[in-house]
């Protein structure tokens, strides 16, 4: 009896040392945090390249408001595929030669929050001399853009003005000569007239023939649906506090790329709209949206993952307000930051919740938005992201 006794006391002294043997190594530079290892990642996901093609002359100024309050209820959309897909969004703004630009490229991103803090750089000017620069618009969104190499990936340009294409310019590349390298790449082209011009009807109607997408025309002002809620101003609020929980590392030009990013939410906190801020709280909640609201090289997620280990990072490679800590007092950080999070996530997910329920509400009473800009559009990329496989049987449209 006694030596069974002693055996069960060495075994327990035994693996008390070596469960503490990682806290006191490397001189005590290291402690334990409590490791809950992620979800597996499914590296067959679906994905969506997006791109807008919108022309920026002065008579588009209700056009691009609307794309700035609609990008984020778009990427919603697209993330409610039962099997949720990596979203991509880029973007090719264009006016005429002989205006302040041609074009300006934001290339294809899942990091959407610096898509959108270009997007609300967009204004109206210029034009005013139809026909645009709609070719080479058409033929940059085709050519420079980072498109997936995946032939299982939805591609798709919706193509967004109100004037034809200039058809006279030398050294251009016409838009059916782009269609047909898009057909070759995999990629659909959508378009959308705003307003009622003749010219641009044809010529829109003849793209989407071409490529076998879809036309639909909306109203000068882009017939977007206006929706707020009682929920969005709390959702914005808690949105900008857990973008404050970021903690990211890693070597100079990936912190450069994140101290980007975090500029561009700064930038959108401060400029965009309440409505617009819910509606990204909203797409941020989803898994598609995971990687826009963190992202990678992030020390909460990664060392409380088992992904990474804080003995192992340097100290250069640690966010500066962790610098001057003790490894005890990093540690300590990282997981009160990481249940402030959790806390976070679950108040956005309950309130995302309410707001949809809200505007469904509100949509019944309204009688719906056949004819809207969202309804049209989202319509179109279900219907097409189909073919490639994304399912969306059942889903509403969220606003």
């Amino acid at each position: 009896m006694k030596s069974k006794i002693l055996a069960l006391s060495l075994f327990v002294i035994t693996a008390g040392v070596i469960g503490l043997y990682p806290m006191y190594q490397q001189g005590n530079a290291h402690v334990n945090v409590p490791v809950q290892p992620l979800p597996a990642q499914n590296t067959q996901a679906n994905k969506i390249d997006l791109v807008f093609a919108l022309d920026t002359t002065g008579s588009m100024g209700g056009m691009i408001e609307a794309a700035k309050e609609k990008i984020w209820s778009i990427a919603t959309n697209m993330a409610q595929a039962k099997s949720a897909p990596e979203i991509r969004i880029g973007l090719v703004a264009f006016r005429d030669r002989g205006d302040e630009y041609v074009t300006k490229i934001v290339d294809l991103s899942s990091d959407l929050d610096s898509v959108y803090a270009k997007l609300m750089d967009f204004t109206a000017g210029g034009g005013g001399d139809t026909p645009e620069s709609v070719n080479q618009a058409l033929h940059e969104a085709v050519t420079k853009m980072s498109w997936s190499q995946s032939s299982d990936a939805y591609k798709v340009i919706f193509v967004v003005g109100d004037a034809p294409a200039q058809m006279n310019y030398r050294n251009d590349v016409k838009y059916p000569v782009s269609i047909k390298l898009a057909r070759q790449k995999g990629i659909i082209v959508n378009t959308i007239q705003c307003g009622q011009d003749a010219n641009t009807l044809t010529q829109w109607k003849q793209m989407a023939s071409l490529s076998q997408g879809q036309f639909f025309n909306v109203a000068q002002n882009g017939s977007a649906v206006a929706m707020t809620t009682p929920f969005d101003e709390p959702l914005a609020s808690l949105s900008k506090d857990l973008d404050s929980t970021r903690l990211y590392y890693g070597k100079a030009e990936v912190l450069e790329q994140k101290r980007r990013k975090i500029m561009a939410t700064r930038k959108m906190h401060e400029k965009a709209s309440v409505a617009s801020l819910a509606r990204r709280a909203t797409f941020n909640e989803s898994e598609s949206g995971k990687i826009n609201a963190i992202g990678e090289n992030d020390l909460v997620e990664d060392i409380t993952s088992g992904r990474a280990d804080l003995a192992t990072i340097s100290v250069e490679e640690l966010p500066k307000a962790m610098q001057a800590m003790s490894p005890k007092e990093q540690q300590r950080l990282i997981l009160e930051t990481k249940t402030k999070r959790q806390k976070l996530k679950n108040s956005i997910s309950s309130l995302a919740k309410k707001r949809d329920e809200y505007i469904k509400k509100e949509m019944e009473q309204r009688g719906g938005a056949k004819d809207s800009l969202d309804d049209q559009l989202i319509g179109a990329l279900r219907l097409q992201a189909k073919e490639k496989g994304i399912d969306y049987d059942g889903k509403s449209v969220a606003y």
